[in-house]
This record gives structure tokens, sequence and C-alpha cells, in this order.
């Protein structure tokens, strides 16, 4: 039976591709949703947790983590530049690092900030060293920037009409580790920099107490790491807590008043339930797009087998029982339809790749496309579905009668 079915098969090479191409296509797009989803999942999930605390000014606590986390350009309001110093002074704190942002070069946003975020955020450096100066930079893994090149950096984005700031050319001197975050395509430079670049003054204390800088930048300025007075306004602080008592209560503290504190893993949460309905909406699609096919395959076969009457007259009349007729039937389009789904398991995993490479690329999240148990359900479910397609025209060939099929 095998080898006639293979026989058969190969005679009706064209019309097999295309039932196995329709089943392939249909699958791949429901496979590719559900990987797609699963990969921004994760790869979010994973950035967020190098955060443990976000404080900003009051306002959307969404754009907060999109902003500091994901580094997505949008105005954020400032908070007191105040704040900075109770929190570096605050037994509960292991550190905190403010953040500035507004300037980019080549597309890479610059972000300032302290040594301290620079030293702690991928555990180390793979090369240089840490930037000692105002005229220097750390730039992420992702960035593709030579060390010892120069970053001009420009007020917004070249398609908004930016500015080149001239006061000021920065120098890399580092490069950081990788972190599967959007801070491995950012450019980490002093944020006393950022501030004298735009004009903000700044009265900065070093934390032995003996450095002050006031002004205009000054690139071979020694920086600063603690400031207790007199610092800028600030879109957002990093904080470390020591403990996870001491996050809970840091977070209540701040949440009150001209400050708001997040979790970003929190917030995540939220954004994947609107991510969730917006799965729901495309495997709807992909359902609706895999009914069609299903439908259509069945018209397919049931004209296929009309077609074929005579050939199954034939093998009746020579002796073959009906079940024989029914098992070769069945078997010939369960192995197009399961051979169209293992390819479009493939072509989904391969499609998810290519759009979790294009998303990584341009956010620098990396996003992991992986199988999961319930994907074996999945598999399961399209099998069941072309076991009972593949009875119906089965069924039609075993009701045929040899004598009216060598008639028609």
């Amino acid at each position: 039976m095998i080898r006639f079915i293979l026989s058969d098969l190969r005679r009706l090479w064209a019309g097999s591709l295309v039932v196995v191409l329709l089943v392939a296509l249909a699958t791949a797009l429901g496979v590719s949703v559900v990987l797609q989803e699963r990969a921004l999942r994760l790869g979010s999930a994973r950035a967020a947790d190098k955060f443990d605390l976000v404080i900003g000014a009051g306002g959307s606590e969404t754009q907060l983590v999109l902003s500091s986390v994901f580094l997505q350009p949008s105005p954020l309001p400032l908070m007191p530049g105040e704040v900075l110093g109770k929190l570096a002074a605050d037994p509960r704190v292991d550190w905190a690092a403010p953040i500035g942002f507004g300037d980019s070069f080549s597309g890479y946003p610059i972000i300032g900030t302290t040594t301290m975020l620079a030293q702690n955020l991928s555990g180390g450096l793979a090369e240089g060293k840490i930037f000692a100066h105002e005229g220097e930079a750390v730039i992420g893994a992702a960035v593709r920037l030579p060390l010892g090149g120069e970053i001009k950096p420009m007020h917004g984005s070249l398609e908004e009409g930016g500015e080149t700031h001239t006061q000021l050319v920065y120098h890399i001197a580092g490069r950081l580790r990788p972190t599967g975050t959007a801070w491995d395509r950012a450019i980490l430079v002093p944020i006393q920099a950022v501030w004298h670049i735009h004009g903000m003054e700044a009265e900065e204390h070093a934390e032995d107490g003996e450095h002050e800088h006031h002004g205009k930048a000054d690139p071979d300025a020694a920086l600063g790491e603690t400031w207790t007075v007199g610092a800028p306004g600030l879109p957002a602080i990093l904080v470390k807590p020591k403990t996870i008592a001491d996050a809970y209560k840091l977070r209540q503290d701040y949440r009150s008043g001209n400050t708001v504190a997040v979790f970003p893993g929190e917030v995540l949460t939220n954004l994947y339930a609107t991510l969730g309905d917006a799965k729901q909406i495309l495997v709807a699609v992909a359902s609706g797009a895999q009914a069609l096919v299903a439908a259509s395959l069945v018209l397919v076969t049931v004209i296929h087998i009309g077609q074929r009457r005579r050939q199954i007259g034939a093998l009746r009349a020579f002796g073959a029982p009906r079940g024989a007729i029914f098992g070769i039937v069945w078997l010939e389009f369960f192995f197009l339809v399961a051979v169209g789904i293992a390819l479009g398991f493939a072509l989904g995993y391969a499609a998810a790749l290519i759009l979790s490479g294009m998303f990584s690329q341009t956010s620098g999240v990396a996003m992991p496309v992986g199988f999961a148990r319930e994907d074996a359900g999945l598999a399961a479910v399209l099998l069941a579905v072309a076991t009972i397609l593949a009875a119906l025209p089965a069924v039609l060939a075993y009701r045929q009668s040899p004598a009216q099929a060598l008639r028609a």
C-alpha cells in the first residue's frame, strides 16, 4: 500500500505540492504569531529585570518605563534634583544613578548618567575604560563605533531636524559587555556633560566632598558621583535597593508628591494584557485563514476523488477491499497535510527569527525565539484536524461502487 501511495503522489506531484504549500503557509502564519508574541514577552521581561526600581516625576508610569528601561524617545517631566541627593544618602539604597535624555548620534541615544550605572549595567567592560572626564563616553555592545572615535551629540534626531551641539565632542573610552537590553545601543556619557551642554547649572559634590564644578562644560573636569544639593531637574533615576523589603518601602515613599516610583515588571504586566488582546486578534485571523485553507482543501480533494473514480473502480474490480481504498485515500491526504504542518512550523519559526532579529537590531532588546511545551499541543490539534479532514474524501471513495465508477 505504501509503495502504491508514493507512486500515486509522484504522479500527481504538482497537486500534492500545492496542498503542502497551502497548509504550510496557513500553519506558518499562526506559529509565527505565537512565537513572536512569546519572544517579545521574554525579551522585554529580561530587559526589565536589569532594573529594580525607577523613580521619575509624576505622570505616566508606562512612559517612564518605556523611556528609562527601553530608551524610547519621549519628553518626560522633570523631578527636583534634590531627589537624587536623598536617594544617594538613603541607607536602603545600594546605588542610584540619574539618567538624562535628549541627544543622539547616528541613531544611537546618548544617555547622561554616572560611572556607577556604567559599572553595574553589564557587569563590567568588554574593552577600554569607564569615562573619567566630561569629554569621554562609554558605548553599548551593539553600538558600531570604534574606541577612540568621536561623537558629536545632536539634540533630537536627524529626521526631526535636530541641531548638533558644538560645545563638546565625546571620545569613546570603553565598550560595555552585552546586556540583551536596549542599553546595548546606548552611548553613556557623564550626566554633568549633558547638564552643561544644555545650559543647566549644577553644583556637584564628589563623594570626598572636595570637588565643585559650576557652569560651562569642561572636558577635563573630574566627575562627582553623589550630589546633595544643586542638581538640576531629572527625568528619571534608576535605583538598586539593598533588599526586596527596601525596594517596596522606597516605592511607597516615592509614590507621593512630585515623584512616582515603579517596578518595571509591574508596568510590563499591564502592557502584556494589551499585548494579549492583540495576540488573540492575530490568532483569530490566523485561525480564519487556516479554516479557509481547510475548506478549500476539502473541495479540491472531493473534486480530485471525482476525477479518480475510474482508478478507484478498477482497484475495486481487481479485488481491493473497501477498507484498503479508504486507507489509501486517507493516508495520501493525511500525509500531505502532515508534511504541510511540519513545513509550516519550520517556516513560522524562521519568520519569527527574522522578525525578532529586525526588532532586536532596532531596539537592542534580545528576543529569544523558541518552541515551548504548549506548542506540541498546537501541533496535536492541527494533526487531529488533519485526521478528520482526510477522512472526508476517504469516506467518499469508500462508498463508491466499482460498477458506477467504471461506467463514469
